[in-house]
């Protein structure tokens, strides 16, 4: 599979995405609260079909697994398949906040190897389709995040998912020397961590696969690192789907 090709061949869809998911928010947004108490809107829902419809039609042979989708869900022992989070971070999303995003990453043999990630409100789209090759669009020229010179600051900056810090992510920054951090909830970090403007993130086991799989490639093919607790690397498509523990690692800190 050319995965350059896949990736090059969605940007387009998933920029029509952020500006459909852009316009339904100004429009007024239809909300809900779906069984496991969480918020969901008509853009997650608009957005996903608009990507899924798009996906389906560059890879017919490959399953998709979406966040806001039962099918494929129940299926076990898959290895290639893609998964989808059509608005990370609805809360933001439907507030009026600026953080939300939209995800798909590409899992073959259990492994991501191609990313999009498109956070419209900040007007900022990331992918990536190998080592080496993650980037950022940026009025309409690719960045290369794997060659981008990152300035270090010489303080560790982290991003958590809360203002309060658990203790056995604390003992993983006082390990990392980790000076300050920022609060931070949707996939967007996995993309300011591979870009160095943050040096990482701690999370212990929560969320989904769909939440981190795309922010998994695009760091990893920037140079980056995603890892458990315990060093081990990340794989997919396990059983109920839910994460590990999860540490990032910007190429600043490697």
């Amino acid at each position: 599979m050319d995965l350059k090709k896949v990736v090059e061949d969605l940007i387009e869809s998933f920029l029509i995405a952020g500006d459909l998911a852009i316009e339904l928010r100004t429009k007024g947004l239809i909300k809900k609260i779906k069984s496991d108490n969480t918020p969901v809107s008509n853009g997650d829902i608009e957005v996903n079909e608009l990507i899924t419809k798009e996906i389906s039609k560059i890879t017919p042979e490959i399953p998709i697994i979406s966040e806001e989708s039962l099918e494929n869900k129940d299926k076990s022992n898959l290895k290639n398949f893609w998964l989808i989070d059509p608005i990370d971070g609805t809360h933001d999303y439907i507030n009026n906040l600026e953080e939300f995003t939209i995800n798909a990453g590409l899992i073959m043999d259990n492994k991501p190897v191609a990313g999009l990630i498109n956070a419209p409100a900040k007007k900022r789209m990331f992918y990536s389709y190998g080592e080496n090759n993650a980037f950022e669009l940026k009025n309409g020229k690719e960045l290369n995040l794997s060659d981008s010179i990152i300035k270090n600051t010489g303080r560790i900056k982290f991003i958590s998912y809360s203002n309060k810090i658990k203790p056995e992510i604390q003992k993983i920054y006082n390990d990392l020397s980790v000076e300050e951090n920022i609060k931070m909830k949707s996939s967007l970090k996995f993309c300011v961590v591979a870009t160095g403007e943050y040096d990482g993130y701690v999370a212990e086991p929560r969320a989904y696969e769909w939440d981190i799989a795309a922010g998994h490639a695009i760091l990893s093919h920037a140079g980056g690192e995603v890892t458990d607790f315990n060093g081990n690397e990340i794989l997919y498509g396990k059983p109920n789907l839910k994460n590990t523990s999860l540490i990032l690692k910007s190429k600043t800190i490697l």
